[in-house]
């Protein structure tokens, strides 16, 4: 099983041997390699793995997952209490 994570790309740099940008994954910015999804512009939201992006997500489902992502982690904290 893999866990990828939509984030939100910020900026692509092509200079480069590889397509990379930097994602922003609610307020974790981190480095991404953008070669498999050359279709992704700025603005985009991907899905990532291990810090590749693998594909692109429309707005609704990313905001979707990423709201689902943070009421886990709300449930968790409430069931750690």
């Amino acid at each position: 099983m893999c866990l990828a994570i939509p984030g939100q790309i910020l900026s692509i740099d092509t200079g480069g041997p590889l397509r990379m940008g930097r994602a922003d994954f609610g307020g974790v910015i981190q480095d991404v390699c953008l070669e498999y999804t050359p279709d992704i512009s700025v603005g985009d939201y991907a899905v990532v793995h291990v810090g590749f992006a693998i594909a692109k997500l429309n707005m609704e489902r990313a905001k979707d997952i990423l709201a689902t992502l943070e009421n886990l982690t709300i449930e968790q904290r409430h069931a750690d209490n």
